[in-house]
């Protein structure tokens, strides 16, 4: 009889986590999640039940390395495999780097690029033995920096260098490496955005009802695994951005920054009070 393939969600509380997490439970496998609460990792255990499915909750933080072994370890030890891993913790700031405190950049950095790195350092020997597949859930702003948005983007495109990194390095080896790029998704990420003093924005600047919602991206993301897919950018907006961004670098720069120029309470009016043509 085959086992039940295993995936691992980071940030499995709240979100895209939560809904890769009931995705991957309904398509049968087990799954791992970590994140800091436990009480809504516990809920979501209840959840998962539901469908008549194994969900394993582990309370950490991804910005510890000895968390994130753990996840690795306690779920190895429960099921003898991993399949999946998918890296999806992560925070978001808005602010001029004019104005920001020096640990918001660390704090982003820490959570985003290192949380990935410190969960697939111990997965990794797992996936490869499975030939499985190894998920960074990132952003456009992973291809296309983003203005007041310094530390994130930094965070994400570390985040693909690193990725395409492992991919190059394992080309023979079977192993899947997949960067997915939603468009804004209506999760928590942004109401806990960062501002330039490392408290959280609360309001976010955008519209929910226009944004992707998180069941969506989760299942692309899903498809994108199944497909094996070398990546999944999940908007016409952002498709246009990679590739006019490789060939009119100037002309996008101009044209990310006249719409974060006119986002709510923009950090960037600050700069530009009168707008720029």
């Amino acid at each position: 009889m085959t086992p039940n393939k295993v995936a691992l969600v980071t940030g499995a509380s709240s979100g895209i986590g939560r809904a890769l997490c009931i995705q991957l439970a309904q398509k049968g496998y087990f799954v791992a999640g970590l994140a800091r609460s436990i009480d809504k990792l516990l809920d979501l255990e209840n959840e998962i039940k539901k469908l008549n499915s194994d969900f394993l909750p582990i309370q950490g933080d991804v910005r510890l390395e000895s968390d994130c072994k753990k996840f690795i370890d306690i779920t190895t030890e429960k099921w003898g495999r991993i399949d999946v891993l998918i890296n999806n913790a992560g925070i978001s700031m808005r602010a001029l780097f004019d104005d920001v405190k020096l640990e918001v950049i660390h704090e982003l950095m820490n959570t985003n690029f290192w949380g990935t790195v410190n969960c697939t350092y111990y997965a990794l020997p797992h996936l490869l033995k499975n030939k499985g597949s190894l998920v960074g859930v990132s952003s456009i702003a992973g291809y296309q920096a983003l203005p007041a948005r310094s530390g994130y983007s930094a965070s994400k495109f570390a985040i693909h260098g690193f990725l395409n990194t492992i991919r190059i390095e394992n080309i023979y080896t079977g192993l899947h490496v997949m960067i997915a790029c939603p468009g804004f998704t209506s999760s928590n990420i942004r109401n806990t955005a960062l501002t330039a003093d490392g408290s959280q924005q609360k309001e976010t600047p955008l519209e929910e009802g226009k944004l992707m919602s998180a069941e969506i991206v989760a299942s692309r993301i899903i498809k994108g695994i199944e497909k094996r897919k070398r990546q999944v950018v999940m908007t016409t907006e952002g498709k246009l951005t990679v590739i006019l961004g490789k060939f009119f670098p100037s002309f996008v720069d101009k044209l990310v920054f006249k719409d974060m120029l006119k986002e709510k309470n923009s950090p960037l009016i600050k700069k530009y009070p009168y707008g720029k043509n």
